[in-house]
């Protein structure tokens, strides 16, 4: 893991808390990218269908979107208390996949979902404001290696949990990874303890001066434009990331093992790009490079949906990785470089309600089109939504380092 310079503060106390919420951050996509290799056999013990599975998705963005918007301005007031918050969705965490791992029923998976659901809606907000208050002048660096803990997850956790199902269940290995969460929530307590200490204020405004910028923050034009953006991302995000693994099984024909070597190729790309890629939009501009990222995105579902067989699949799927995760990070800094420190997880959470809202719909469409008409239908779909996020991009003029030209 990189170290972000930063001058001024506690910079060991910064550097933990950039350390601590990356692997945290690890941990997490582990345990949500190792579930996806075991919904095809969570699929078969439950008796569901590809519209259902779509369904658990859907339910998982609309409660996260629910508890967003009005988390992020609780936790704008709360930033004294963040060790305890994050601590408190660690637990819900570990909860929510031991619900998971002893679902019986759909109706009980989509409970252990929603569980989920609250814990990382919340969790997210304080974490990513965390970084952006402690590395201002290096803001795209720090988010982005905090995706490449996200990444990380995502590589080990299809692997790991792809080669474990040779020997354990699902639900077996699904209750042993509730723990991970568990008995990491102390860690995240103690790492936070001194957050409120760091910040460039010297005092909390007031609840009023905060509504009042509560209030203009939800006038600008620019950040709604960047929601959309973020949306658009979002709702083709869960598109993939719900039904490749489908589409490896009933498609292409691969046991577990290969669905998550696949999976885990798809993510590992990301680990070198995003970090270079925040680095690089540090330097020259986020729209420079997210730009060619989401036309990128564009083109190459439109090139596994002509060409996804045999080794061109494998090889899709890694140049696919390069750009899969490394636009959100590039987004929530555009967002951030934005706004002010008091409305930080405001922001944040709007912003996440926003992409929840548009990509709960998101896998119940693409659900209908798989089992309509195959995953062919599935990746035009996400090409155009990826197109339609680039052309709005495209004509959007962004302050600071968004755009160059133009600062606040």
């Amino acid at each position: 893991m990189g170290v972000v310079t930063e001058g001024g503060g506690d910079q060991k106390g910064k550097n933990l808390i950039l350390a601590t919420v990356t692997s945290v951050h690890a941990i997490s996509h582990f345990l949500s990218q190792g579930f996806l290799v075991a919904l095809p056999a969570i699929r078969e013990v439950l008796r569901i269908g590809p519209v259902e599975v779509g369904g658990i998705m859907a339910v998982r963005e609309i409660v996260s979107g629910m508890v967003s918007l009005p988390a992020g301005v609780i936790c704008d007031r709360l930033r004294r208390y963040w060790g305890t918050v994050l601590a408190a969705c660690m637990i819900g965490f570990g909860l929510g996949w031991m619900i998971v791992a002893f679902s019986t029923s759909f109706t009980m998976l989509v409970v252990g979902m929603v569980l989920l659901s609250v814990g990382g809606a919340i969790w997210h907000l304080p974490a990513m404001a965390a970084l952006s208050q402690c590395f201002t002048e290096r803001r795209g660096t720090a988010l982005a290696i905090h995706g490449v803990g996200g990444t990380v997850g995502d590589v080990l956790g299809p692997l790991a949990t792809g080669i474990l199902l040779s020997y354990l269940t699902w639900r077996g290995l699904l209750g042993w990874y509730a723990l991970f969460p568990l008995l990491l929530s102390a860690v995240v307590a103690w790492a936070f303890r001194s957050i409120h200490l760091m910040r460039q204020e010297e005092e909390d405004p007031g609840l009023r001066d905060q509504m009042q910028a509560t209030r203009d923050l939800l006038k600008s034009g620019t950040l709604w434009a960047l929601n959309l953006i973020s949306a658009l991302r979002g709702m083709s995000f869960q598109a993939y990331t719900t039904f490749l693994p489908l589409f490896l099984v009933d498609e292409i024909g691969l046991g577990l093992e290969g669905v998550g070597l696949h999976l885990g190729l798809l993510f590992s790309m990301g680990i070198i790009a995003s970090p270079a890629m925040g680095y690089l939009s540090d330097r020259v501009g986020r729209k420079a490079v997210l730009m060619p990222t989401l036309v990128g995105l564009s083109g190459l579902s439109l090139i596994l949906a002509w060409y996804g067989e045999g080794i061109a699949l494998t090889v899709i799927i890694c140049v696919l990785g390069l750009f899969l995760r490394s636009d959100y990070s590039l987004l929530s800094a555009m967002v951030l470089d934005a706004v002010g420190e008091n409305v930080a997880t405001t922001t944040l959470g709007v912003m996440s309600f926003t992409r929840f809202a548009l990509s709960a719909v998101s896998p119940l469409i693409a659900g209908i089109l798989y089992e309509k008409m195959g995953m062919d239908a599935v990746l035009y779909y996400v090409a155009g939504i990826y197109g339609l996020a680039a052309v709005v991009l495209m004509v959007l003029r962004l302050p600071g380092k968004g755009d160059p030209e133009q600062s606040i």
